[in-house]
């Protein structure tokens, strides 16, 4: 029942956070392609303290947006703030970590081939640690001098980013190192609405309600806001991608998973870059090529290396011995037979031994069907099952049973596909070794 519930949790929360998900980021690339996309305005709205203007049509109707440097010459009724939609996405996303990764730690959560924590507790604290120490780390730099320079702030804090992907999948199992780089961007994007834009959106409306010009520290919260904002823009691809990654362990299971994720950071950045450039009025195509080609060769270096079946051992059938023709009828050679067979118990009994040793001889070897679905029943079937045995599972997995050669036919395709890129089990839970792991997808490509 307890897993039940959890299942209904994770598909409500999941819900709000791609709602929530998708109207932070529509915002997102909407404003950075509006404060882009601004012109110089006419000498009559530059006198009222506007820095560029916008006519745009949508819906059957005309739109006139102006941006003010500061302030507006007086303060509006109604005022809309975007923020909920940042806090919405981390605190659903937060909600996700808990449910799938927390609750279900030694499913999800903790891979014992790299680190035993002995305990959730120990993984889950470690989690945590991980996550909201990277936000502090982030913090510091982007409030030094570091984060008042673009160049060297990019390059500090895509430097960290990889210290901090190499180390998620040192520590955790390969799906949750995918998710806890994401927590990570996620919990930065919400930080900068929270701790950077919004600050400084509450002292520009202060000054304007209070009829006081803003001043220089205003200014530079200001601009200190735009660049978290810029910030965040370029983020949004990457942590797209890793949302949705857990639909693909080939990405997040290959043998290097942590790098795999490094290049699909750069190549999004780089194309979201390309469109930040073109609101800008610059058309640099090359900013869309090189991802491209990278995205290309990334496919062709992750290619997985081809599947060999097992062979099928042949059936052994009795040795026939061949008889010379002759004219001796049947019943005459039964009587000859029995004239010869032994007649005392002594006899019979050697000569029962010596058929039992000669079947000794032959040694009985299990067939290919029962020795792979040993490894199945001790591997697989404790969550593929009709009744799981394993903790957390109430019913098989995508409602996938393996019990039988026949289950192992009808899913082949998907054991394949799992098996192969380290998918299953999840996070290792049963412990399949290379060597089985090797042995059942070639068995289940040969089904």
């Amino acid at each position: 029942m307890g897993a039940y519930l959890l299942d209904w949790l994770s598909l409500f929360f999941r819900w709000f956070h791609v709602i929530a998900g998708v109207a932070w980021i529509g915002a997102s690339f909407y404003f950075v392609w509006l404060d882009m996309s601004l012109q110089k305005p006419p000498e009559w709205k530059a006198k009222k303290g506007i820095s560029g203007d916008l006519w745009a049509v949508h819906g059957g109707g005309f739109y006139e947006i102006a941006k003010y440097k500061l302030e507006p010459e007086e303060m509006p009724k109604t005022l809309h703030w975007f923020k909920w939609e940042a806090y919405t996405t981390w605190l659903t996303g937060m909600a996700m970590l808990i449910i799938v990764y927390y609750i279900n730690a030694t499913a999800y959560l903790i891979d014992p081939s790299k680190v035993d924590f002995g305990s959730s507790i120990g993984a889950i604290s470690t989690s945590l640690l991980f996550l909201f120490g990277s936000y502090f780390i982030y913090e510091v730099i982007v409030r030094s001098n570091v984060g008042k320079n673009k160049l060297a702030f990019s390059v500090t804090i895509f430097v960290l980013m990889i210290i901090a992907t190499w180390g998620s999948y040192q520590l955790f199992s390969d799906r949750a190192s995918f998710i806890h780089v994401g927590a990570i961007l996620g919990t930065i994007m919400a930080g900068n609405v929270f701790f950077g834009i919004m600050p400084a959106q509450r002292a520009l409306v202060d000054c304007v309600r209070r009829g006081v010009k803003p001043g220089p520290e205003v200014a530079d919260l200001a601009l200190m806001a735009r660049n978290r904002s810029l910030m965040n823009n370029y983020f949004t691809l990457p942590l797209i991608f890793i949302m949705i990654s857990n639909h693909y362990p080939m990405m997040y299971s290959h043998a290097h998973g942590w790098l795999i994720l490094v290049f699909v950071g750069v190549i999004t950045a780089t194309a979201r870059h390309y469109f930040n450039e073109k609101h800008l009025g610059r058309h640099r195509p090359k900013f869309l090529v090189i991802p491209a080609i990278a995205t290309v060769l990334l496919i062709i270096w992750m290619r997985p290396a081809p599947i060999e079946p097992l062979p099928v051992p042949p059936i052994k059938t009795p040795a026939v011995t061949e008889v010379a023709p002759t004219d001796t009828p049947p019943a005459a050679v039964t009587q000859e037979a029995n004239a010869v067979a032994p007649t005392t118990t002594a006899d019979a009994d050697t000569a029962a031994n010596d058929t039992a040793t000669a079947d000794a001889a032959v040694p009985v070897v299990a067939s290919a069907d029962e020795a792979m679905m040993e490894v199945v029943h001790a591997r697989c079937s404790t969550c593929h099952a009709q009744q799981p045995t394993q903790q957390g599972f109430a019913a098989p997995p995508l409602g996938i049973i393996l019990q039988t050669p026949e289950d192992m036919k009808i899913h082949k395709a998907k054991i394949v596909t799992a098996v192969q890129s380290g998918y299953m089990p999840l996070g290792n839970i049963t412990q399949l070794t290379d060597e089985e792991r090797q042995q059942l997808v070639a068995y289940a490509s040969g089904l």
